[in-house]
């Protein structure tokens, strides 16, 4: 494969390509998710801190989560994870923000609308709220809930991430594995 320099500093045709061929290759549509849920980490991984939904996957990949549980990366929000969203009944996105707290800040939302979620997620925002107001128009909006992580600012084309924001990685799977714990005790009472 030969690789293209990336348009505008930003990520290259060829990795967009390599996660289409992901989505594709991956069990996600073509079992029953009714009683599943999928935590889903966003951002630009070639973006520093703003790629931080991606670094927590990473490292939720390491953590024994529950059998119910399904773990991905969702890059930058396209609408090439509408049919996969679509197909669960609760996603818990994981997301950077910034809105002037200190890098690493965690915060958890219950948004039920495109506009309930906070107007200042980083780059991929506009993106992300049209796949969800899309979702909704279609009535296959899932539950959401919301995990954002406080950044200050993206550094492009760096996987680095800043050290307030690192530190917050084990805070942030923590918060996750809470939050499904959670989940499995209000579903069993």
């Amino acid at each position: 494969m030969t690789l293209r320099k990336p348009k505008n500093n930003m990520i290259s045709d060829d990795v967009i390509e390599l996660q289409k061929l992901f989505y594709q290759t991956h069990d996600y549509l073509d079992s029953d998710k009714k009683d599943r849920i999928l935590v889903l980490g966003i951002g630009n991984y070639l973006m520093g801190d703003e790629g931080v939904g991606v670094h927590a996957i990473h490292a939720l990949s390491k953590v024994d989560l529950p059998s119910n549980v399904d773990i991905m990366d969702g890059g930058t929000g396209s609408f090439n994870l509408m049919p996969i969203l679509s197909q669960y009944p609760l996603v818990i996105f994981i997301d950077a923000t910034m809105d002037q707290r200190p890098p690493g800040t965690l915060g958890v939302l219950y948004p039920k609308f495109a506009a309930d979620f906070p107007s200042i997620l980083s780059a991929h925002d506009v993106g992300l709220k049209d796949m969800i107001e899309a979702l909704e128009f279609q009535d296959q909006l899932p539950e959401i809930i919301l995990v954002t992580v406080s950044i200050k600012e993206m550094i492009p084309m760096t996987i680095t991430l800043t050290n307030g924001v690192q530190n917050s990685i084990d805070k942030l799977t923590n918060k996750i594995s809470e939050i499904l714990d959670k989940i499995s005790i209000n579903k069993a009472t």
